[in-house]
């Protein structure tokens, strides 16, 4: 053991050694045990794939269902799914428009029932009936999502899917779990290229661009609103101030400027209303004719017998 008088340790010995380099073989061994667990897992929950499965614009494969709990988790908790979607997805994945359900063809295991008791899927190209893994290259094509051996991508006649005819452009066939610089270079230039064109990774069309012309609009129609509410502002009542629609839930000051104006204008209506239709308070005032009889003395008021009296 050393330091117990049985031995006496030497220096090379005592110090460690400071770690050396992997060499290439080492390299490979670990990038291939890296890529048959990406494989087999879905990169956000890490649970073994079992399709429906997707793919971003990066490559990565997922789970539906998990793409579906992180969205909704997306909306009910902002700060910390926004956290969790930089360091899982890279903060590509924002709807479901950001991924495409790649289709793959499962190997059956029926036969084998070891196979069959274990979760993990043998997925398989339609072309070649090669696996596809670590091992085989595959790509997948969007926006169908039909995956294939890339050796059998080459072969076929460009443009058309040879599982269900739809149309593809060469830049449209991604790479499943790139591994070159080269690759992801690739496809980072493509998705800011479909961003430029308003597009998403299954090429369609961006939602969130349409909600901010509409939200630019509403904005440009309000601003001249809410500068003539302000400048009528001082003559609301106390029940019409901006400051209390806003607590009530009308957010844009303009809209809740020119809200407090009608309340008031209402509440002022009302009012004149109410006094002219109250005969209790007419009793209060006089008419002028009564003021004029009031003013004459009783030697210029005149003297009236009636009818009745006796003569």
């Amino acid at each position: 053991m050393g330091n117990d008088g049985g031995s006496i340790p030497t220096r090379r010995e005592l110090v460690k050694e400071a770690a050396k380099d992997p060499n290439t073989t080492q390299v490979k061994e670990t990038q291939i045990e890296k890529l048959h667990y990406y494989w087999s897992h879905c990169a956000w929950s890490q649970k073994p794939l079992i399709p429906p499965i997707v793919s971003d614009s990066t490559g990565n494969l997922y789970n539906k269902d998990a793409v579906l709990e992180f969205l909704l988790e997306t909306n009910q908790n902002e700060h910390g799914s926004d956290i969790a979607s930089n360091e899982r997805t890279a903060g590509t994945i924002q709807s479901l428009k950001d991924v495409v359900e790649v289709h793959f063809k499962i190997e059956d295991n029926e036969e084998d029932h070891s196979k069959a008791q274990s979760k993990e899927v043998r997925m398989l190209c339609p072309v070649t009936g090669k696996r596809l893994g670590p091992g085989v290259k595959a790509v997948y094509l969007v926006p169908c999502g039909h995956a294939f051996a890339e050796t059998a991508v080459r072969e076929m006649p460009m443009g058309q899917c040879l599982e269900c005819n739809e149309a593809y452009s060469p830049n449209n066939v991604l790479p499943i779990l790139p591994v070159s610089a080269a690759e992801k270079d690739r496809l980072r230039d493509r998705l800011s290229k479909l961003q430029s064109e308003d597009l998403t990774h299954s090429l369609k069309r961006a939602a969130r661009s349409g909600k901010k012309r509409k939200k630019t609009q509403l904005t440009k129609e309000a601003e001249p609103a809410g500068a003539t509410a302000e400048s009528t502002g001082p003559e609301l009542g106390p029940k019409g101030t901006t400051a209390d629609l806003s607590s009530a839930g009308i957010k844009n000051q303009g809209t809740a400027s020119l809200t407090a104006k009608a309340l008031a204008e209402q509440d002022n209506h009302y009012k004149r209303r109410k006094m002219e239709a109250n005969e209790n308070l007419k009793s209060l005032f006089s008419s002028s004719d009564g003021m004029a009889g009031k003013r004459s003395d009783f030697m210029t008021r005149g003297f009236s017998i009636p009818a009745g009296a006796k003569r």
